[in-house]
């Protein structure tokens, strides 16, 4: 039977700094709108953590009745080891999404009724990342969804229920977590290209090859760099706070870019979630002092 730390370790918390990420910047970009709103932050923060966790245990059940994750390099699969049930990863994810569901409906009657259809579609998304029979997350298109709602979608958003606009700081800011969030997910396709291509997954990963998925993975944590020096000049130079998070990319990006496989690229994965934390960390700060 699996244990609390086993639950644990299925919700994948090294991931979560990509849900924490963009409610941050988003309401740093309702801040300097002049609308902040901690409840609403709050509430947006709730939904992003539900749907990332759900994702988690959607994507351990998905995988685990395939057989994918029959022979894994990183860290313990809930079904795939058999630690849990199928049935009972099922329940965990739909609970998750639940929690999501009952906190974005908050939203949308303290703000507008058409949020629910946003919600909606990151449900679906979520789901179907590994879920259903043709999961997207398996013709290479996970990263683009990963860029769209835990990027534009998730930061626009949590500026939107805050002030009703979308915010050229609101788009922009999306760019730039969702450039780093992408930068996860192709990270750990890294690691697991050769299984995953063994189980038939079909990654981006997997479709571009080691050398090029490398070479994203170095634009995509460049582009977000470039997204602050966009803010510096045009908004306000506070945002140069979100610079404090190069260490982190650089411990991140060197195993990548040494030619690094299997089991030591996990600490570029925990590395570039932290590096995305502090980036969000020092780009809402600079923001909220720009507003002060």
């Amino acid at each position: 039977m699996a244990t609390v730390a086993d639950w644990t370790g299925g919700a994948r918390p090294r991931t979560l700094p990509a849900a924490v990420a963009p409610v941050l910047v988003g309401t740093g970009a309702a801040a300097f709108a002049g609308s902040a709103m901690v409840g609403k932050a709050l509430l947006a923060l709730a939904v992003s953590l539900a749907l990332q966790i759900g994702v988690n245990y959607a994507n351990d059940y998905s995988d685990g009745i395939r057989g994918t994750d029959a022979q894994r390099v990183g860290p313990l699969r809930l079904v795939g080891s058999g630690t849990a049930t199928p049935a009972a990863v099922r329940w965990a994810a739909f609970a998750a999404f639940g929690v999501a569901a009952a906190c974005g409906l908050a939203l949308a009657a303290t703000t507008t009724w058409w949020i629910l259809a946003v919600g909606a579609a990151a449900l679906l998304a979520a789901w179907f990342y590994t879920g259903g029979t043709r999961p997207y997350g398996y013709r290479g298109l996970g990263e683009l969804f990963v860029f769209v709602f835990f990027g534009l979608v998730a930061v626009v958003g949590t500026t939107y229920v805050q002030t009703e606009s979308v915010t050229g700081v609101s788009v922009l800011g999306g760019v730039a977590v969702g450039s780093l969030a992408c930068a996860i997910l192709v990270a750990n396709n890294l690691r697991d290209i050769t299984t995953d291509r063994v189980a038939g997954k079909r990654t981006l990963a997997v479709l571009l090859g080691d050398g090029a998925t490398r070479g994203l993975y170095l634009v995509l944590v460049l582009l977000a760099y470039a997204v602050v020096l966009v803010l510096a000049v045009s908004v306000t130079p506070g945002v140069l706070l979100a610079l404090l998070s190069l260490p982190w990319s650089w411990r991140a990006a060197r195993p990548v870019r040494a030619g690094a496989s299997g089991a030591a690229l996990v600490l570029t994965l925990r590395h570039t979630g932290l590096a995305e934390l502090v980036f969000a960390l020092g780009l809402a700060a600079g923001l909220l002092l720009a507003a002060a």
